[in-house]
């Protein structure tokens, strides 16, 4: 660690968009572009419910989170071949690559296609060699995160696992997403003390619209290692104790807390609160296509709206590294990246 001396502002989004990063809170369906979209529909024969990339991305107007989620799932519609989840992380993983992430936990929603006929096979073959083409090619680290939708049942959630575990060396752990309201955590109790015993890393969404109580259920039922959001902890001061005692990762998405109004405004926003109590938050792009920005957006947006400063960024770029699931050679090897990019930068 570093004492890094104060930036000018208009030396700040450089430094942000130039610094080593890790991504640990992207979905690759969130990914799809509007363009890549109607390409995909076209070269599938599959129908859109819109006339033109533009009325598609006006649709992008969310009240929450079951708002987006429901123009999402449309979007998905036009996946069904090994290639066309390749050229969907591929988009991604250029962009990626562009913003100076060195690594990404990409997570994957299989039920969203295996209930289309779609195979698992097709689905996890594509974005694995996705993710092996970018270390060779692009010299990004990638991992995928396989999710549990939390809609539905913990018997689908078993039936996804067992189809999945013929692919367990191409994905490095699980993760719970969707409608977060009304499903509770430990609705996947049993799913996740599974994963568990299989080695899996294990994380989850609690505590974006949900209560603090949903990021106590996840830490204390499913194990998990990191919290996916987890914004409203603020909510609860013993929760915020036990995050920064135990260094909990939070991955944090900002401008998806704005598109989806669990902040009025990006102003608002409580990132830096969360690190001032000394919490190991970070910044990630979540549903980049769909919520106006890719990770350099969400730092150079949030740091503008908030005053935030180098001293921040600095501690940002460390977390995402440190919350990585990576040996502790490649975690030290880009940790003095992020050093030797701020030295540089005083």
């Amino acid at each position: 660690m570093i004492a890094i001396p104060p930036i000018a502002a208009d030396r700040l989004p450089a430094l942000l968009r130039a610094m080593p990063k890790a991504e640990l809170h992207m979905h690759i369906e969130g990914s799809l572009e509007p363009e890549l979209i109607f390409a995909l529909a076209q070269r599938n024969g599959v129908a859109l419910p819109y006339a033109s990339v533009d009325a598609l991305r006006q649709a992008y107007a969310f009240t929450n989170l079951q708002s987006f989620l429901d123009i999402y799932y449309a979007g998905a519609s036009v996946l069904l071949k090994e290639q066309d989840f390749y050229d969907m992380a591929w988009a991604y993983l250029l962009r990626a690559q562009a913003d100076h992430v060195l690594h990404t936990e990409m997570f994957f929603d299989p039920q969203t296609h295996t209930a289309r006929g779609v195979s698992m096979a097709t689905v996890v073959n594509g974005l694995h060699r996705a993710c092996m083409d970018a270390r060779t090619q692009l010299g990004v680290s990638a991992s995928l995160i396989l999710c549990f939708l939390r809609h539905l049942s913990e018997e689908e959630a078993f039936e996804t696992l067992e189809q999945a575990l013929p692919h367990r060396d191409q994905f490095i752990g699980v993760g719970l997403d969707s409608s977060e309201v009304g499903h509770p955590p430990e609705k996947f109790a049993r799913v996740f003390a599974r994963c568990r015993e299989l080695g899996f890393h294990l994380v989850a969404h609690a505590g974006e619209e949900g209560p603090p109580a949903y990021v106590w259920t996840a830490l204390d039922l499913l194990k998990v290692e990191r919290i996916d959001h987890g914004v409203q902890s603020t909510r609860d001061p013993a929760l915020m104790r036990r995050l920064a005692q135990d260094r909990i990762p939070l991955t944090v998405c900002p401008l998806s807390n704005l598109k989806l109004c669990v902040f009025p405004s990006l102003s608002e926003h409580n990132l830096g609160a969360l690190l001032d109590a000394g919490l190991a938050a970070t910044v990630n792009s979540d549903d980049p296509a769909y919520f106006g920005g890719y990770l350099n957006e969400n730092f150079t947006q949030t740091f503008a709206a908030t005053g935030l400063g180098a001293q921040h960024a600095y501690q940002l770029a460390r977390n995402s590294f440190e919350a990585a699931f990576v040996d502790a050679g490649a975690r030290r090897a880009w940790l003095d990246q992020v050093d030797a990019c701020f030295a540089a930068a005083a």
